[in-house]
């Protein structure tokens, strides 16, 4: 089961991916040409023998800045690009520590069931553990709150959509609403972390983050190539990420998700701890 959380924001158009290299402490040697192995699985991984560089631990860099060995392109499979995290041009303002406040109907007509209830309460968890700049914190009125999380439509629930938010305002602040499927436990038998998942993707949004395979969707959703491109709200390279990741690493903000727990892994938590 493959389905897409969808954005509220401007449409996408084609735009350049910003990236940068971190400093390298090792010796790295400039004046060596790939294998035949190594050029098979540079192509093979959908990457130029452009800006080669071979490093001494047996590793080499490949564009430039993205850094990854001849068994890490092997697993990527073909036209796959790696994964790097992505953050937009407006971020949330912290000025040293901000708590964000989160209001969800509970029960009735339109409102949540007791086990989507437990999944944004363990989203939230995730994000107060990182130790952050911001947190987070459910209150039981929406009156003031600054983020409401409302149920989707019907019609959007039956087309598979599971959630949507939008970027954080010009002004600082996250964006104020998130709208998820309420069926996520009767339609698809969502434990309580797969639905913490798919609400915590969409925090993410909300305070700036991209999703970390906006440059081809097909990584996480199959299908054709598809670039959702910088738009107006940028796409910029968190430093620190790494960039021999694949899928597998399974970070939290890919565009799409089998429905399964994905706790932030280790490239996660790099980029929410250099952007808060």
């Amino acid at each position: 089961m493959k389905k897409v959380y969808s954005m509220l924001c401007a449409a996408a158009i084609a735009g350049a991916i910003f990236t940068s290299c971190s400093e390298e402490s090792e010796e790295i040697r400039n004046n060596e040409m790939p294998t035949a192995e190594e050029s098979a699985a540079i192509l093979g991984a959908g990457f130029k023998l452009d800006n080669f560089v071979r490093r001494d631990d047996g590793s080499f860099l490949v564009e430039g800045d993205i850094e990854t060995t001849v068994a890490e392109l092997k697993t990527m499979g073909t036209g796959t690009r790696v994964l790097e995290q992505y953050s937009t041009n407006n971020l949330v303002s912290t000025g040293g520590s901000r708590n964000i406040t989160m209001y969800a109907e509970e029960g009735g007509r339109n409102g949540y069931s007791a086990g989507m209830i437990a999944g944004l309460d363990e989203a939230i968890a995730r994000y107060n553990a990182q130790n952050l700049e911001i947190t987070f914190s459910r209150v039981s009125s929406k009156n003031g709150a600054d983020i409401v999380m409302t149920r989707l439509k019907k019609g959007e629930e039956r087309r598979g959509i599971l959630g949507s938010a939008g970027f954080p305002t010009a002004s600082g602040d996250p964006y104020n609403n998130i709208k998820m499927s309420g069926i996520l436990e009767s339609s698809y038998g969502l434990s309580t972390n797969g639905i913490a998942t798919i609400i915590a993707h969409e925090m993410g949004h909300c305070v700036g983050m991209r999703h970390t395979d906006y440059f081809d969707r097909s990584i996480s959703c199959g299908g054709a190539t598809s670039n959702e491109g910088a738009s107006t709200v940028g796409a910029n390279h968190i430093p620190g990420t790494p960039t021999g990741a694949s899928a597998s690493a399974k970070s939290w903000m890919l565009a799409c998700t089998d429905g399964g727990n994905r706790p932030f892994n280790n490239d996660d938590r790099t980029a929410l701890d250099y952007l808060y």
